[in-house]
């Protein structure tokens, strides 16, 4: 853009930062229906992370919304700048040698693919958190599947607005939250973190 004259090459890189906190920075992606488990999964992963003194950051669908894209809705095309927004702020994150943990439901693979094309998808990992919507509107945490059915809620994602899971060869960790417990869940990510910090490419 005219006028515009990023300073990225003259700042702090990110290898220094990570030496400074001796861990490496990656952003877990975690999507799926409202209602799946992906918050509950993002905040008891973090506490584990930290636990293991690991620097981490949730960035949450319902915070970010509340907050930094307060003004957009639920059209395609706010989805799309709330997404893009939101993979910026990951990727600051990830610069600074954060573990980033994302929650949002983010529901199509074209919406997925942007965010990762933003951070970079050596350090982007792929988490479907998977749930029917029955067993979805059965839990209903927010309440939002009973204000969606009696029309309180347009364009809601898997039943007026479409979600699409991960295609079939997609490089993605599901986690089944109808299946496995929360701490299987837990651990899941925690063996991925674990190995991409000893040099591995899991996922």
């Amino acid at each position: 853009m005219e006028n515009i004259h990023p300073e990225f090459h003259r700042m702090l890189g990110r290898e220094a930062k990570e030496s400074l906190l001796r861990q490496r920075g990656c952003v877990f992606w975690l999507y799926g229906l409202s209602g799946s488990g992906k918050s509950t999964i993002a905040n008891a992963s973090e506490r584990e992370l930290h636990k293991a003194g690991i620097l981490t950051q949730i960035l949450d669908g319902d915070n970010i919304r509340s907050g930094l894209n307060q003004n957009l809705g639920f059209s395609d095309e706010d989805r799309t700048e709330n997404i893009r927004r939101i993979a910026e702020v990951a990727r600051l994150y990830l610069h600074s040698g954060i573990v980033t943990i994302t929650s949002f439901i983010c529901p199509t693979r074209e919406l997925r693919q942007l965010a990762r094309s933003i951070i970079g998808p050596d350090d982007f990992i792929e988490v479907f958190v998977s749930a029917s919507f029955e067993t979805c509107a059965e839990r209903d945490p927010k309440g939002l599947y009973a204000k969606a059915k009696s029309g309180a809620i347009p364009d809601f994602t898997g039943r007026d607005s479409r979600f699409e899971p991960p295609a079939t060869g997609d490089s993605v960790l599901t986690l089944n939250t109808e299946e496995a417990s929360l701490e299987r869940c837990v651990q899941a990510l925690f063996e991925v973190h674990a190995e991409r910090q000893e040099g591995g490419t899991a996922l």
